[in-house]
């Protein structure tokens, strides 16, 4: 009963810029409870009927064929919840009585937002948001307590004071942006795993209808020289000009030390179906300077332009990628400029959600090993980065929707191929670079692997740690 409340509830819930279009397309074959205007448009008779308890077994019926459902159900969205314990914290109560009212909580109202329960190898202890997150070891789990008793996770942007931390012996594990690796190689009594591979990539995002309402970062709002509209990036021009303008192999080289590659599309290395000949694009201000003598029949490059594009406080890969195209794009002409400014993240993600971004600058990781998981977020019109960019081709949803259904493995190559070169055509995005990782901890900690479907930084049960 347990498990059938717990997909069911999560079918119900169903919030803005979660996980659970994973669980409605393979078992109702649509991508979420609500249409682009927010209606919901899924019937609870679907939902109920979806999962099913058999005497001591549970039963999913999905709507089509969906290779990798197996895989989502391994992963911590698919957790199952105590019924008991939800209804009595004020979640749906099972029942088809108001199960709308449930649909789409606004964010911190959530059931489990400050709240948590579970059966895994830790207990939350404290959550203080934005400032860490203490645990103590469920000494009753299944598997045998955890060897460690306590841990913390501690949110520090600031490079400096987490690398004293972590030298000082305040911190076990660190996470290191690229371009610090060097550093690390320095110290003493450091464990570093390298060339970790990554199913990951991160891109530059255009908003094809910016949110312009109360909108700083669009100035006027108008093509007049001193703003965009919030149309700006819906022309296939700006967008090629902008993905001209920007220096893959030194952003790549500068920041990542070289430890990464450019992808062509949203489907990584190591993933099946990856197309190694797909076009991408390269740096080339001469092709960006005649997109945008092209864009907006010519009004951009006479009257030029002025936004703002943003990034993540603390996340200096991303800045400086700003700077990058910044400094690219306003070399070409005058009148053309661009301000770059920071927000924390919990800001910038809802910004981006709330569509007010001019461009965003986001990764993806795996949340199973299959394309699906890649194209649909990155190109099919419900899916998460789609949907905050406004990005909608029905040719490419129909596309997607027909990869994920086909069981035929020269089907579906020849579907994901197809897909990455529209994403070069389209240009809803472009990517900037898939990574590889290092995994920096000190030399007391022992038992660690890497896996990359698995955030290793906060699966604590496999660590030991001794002086």
């Amino acid at each position: 009963e347990d498990v059938e409340y717990s997909f069911e509830r999560a079918m119900v819930t169903d919030q803005d810029g979660g996980a659970v279009w994973m669980i409605f397309e393979p078992l109702l074959g649509v991508p979420g409870s609500r249409d682009g205007k927010g209606n919901i448009v899924v019937n609870f008779e679907d939902i109920d009927r979806a999962v099913e308890v058999d005497g001591q077994n549970v039963v999913f019926h999905l709507k089509n064929p969906y290779p990798p459902f197996l895989a989502i159900l391994a992963q911590t969205w698919s957790s199952i919840l105590s019924k008991k314990f939800m209804i009595a914290n004020g979640a749906w109560d099972g029942t088809a009585q108001n199960w709308k009212k449930y649909n789409n909580p606004k964010q911190g109202t959530e059931t489990l937002y400050n709240k948590a329960m579970g059966t895994g190898p830790y207990k939350l202890a404290k959550w203080e948001p934005g400032v860490e997150i203490s645990f103590v070891r469920n000494d009753n789990y299944f598997r045998g307590p955890a060897k460690v008793k306590n841990a913390i996770i501690k949110i520090v942007d600031e490079w400096t004071t987490r690398k004293l931390m972590f030298t000082a012996g305040d911190a076990d594990i660190v996470q290191v942006d690229t371009q610090y690796w060097p550093e690390m190689e320095k110290l003493q009594h450091v464990k570093i795993d390298k060339d970790l591979p990554t199913l990951s990539n991160r891109a530059f995002f255009f908003n094809f209808k910016i949110n312009t309402e109360g909108n700083q970062d669009v100035w006027s709002g108008n093509l007049d020289g001193q703003g965009i509209p919030s149309d700006f990036f819906s022309d296939v021009n700006v967008r090629k000009a902008f993905a001209y303008s920007f220096d893959y192999d030194n952003y790549i080289k500068d920041v990542y030390l070289g430890y990464g590659i450019q992808p062509a599309s949203p489907i990584v290395k190591g993933l099946p179906y990856r197309d190694p000949n797909a076009p991408k694009y390269h740096f080339d201000l001469q092709k960006a300077k005649e997109y945008f003598q092209k864009a907006w029949d010519g009004q951009v490059w006479d009257k030029g332009f002025k936004m703002t594009i943003m990034y993540n406080t603390g996340n200096e890969a991303r800045q400086v990628a700003c700077q990058m195209l910044e400094e690219a794009v306003e070399s070409l002409n005058p009148k053309f400029q661009i301000e770059i400014r920071n927000v924390d993240w919990g800001n910038y993600l809802n910004l981006m959600i709330g569509k007010k971004l001019t461009m965003f600058l986001i990764g993806w990781v795996a949340d199973f090993p299959d394309p699906h998981n890649f194209v649909f977020p990155y190109m099919h019109s419900h899916g998460d980065f789609a949907a905050w960019q406004s990005y909608n081709n029905p040719e490419v949803d129909k596309l997607i929707e027909e990869g994920i259904r086909t069981l035929d493995p020269e089907k579906r190559r020849q579907i994901y191929y197809k897909l990455a070169r529209i994403y070069y055509e389209d240009v809803p995005s472009f990517q900037l670079v898939q990574s590889v990782e290092r995994h920096h901890m000190r030399d007391w900690l022992s038992g660690y692997y890497w896996n990359p479907m698995r955030d290793v930084m906060e699966y604590f049960y496999m660590y030991k740690k001794g002086y």
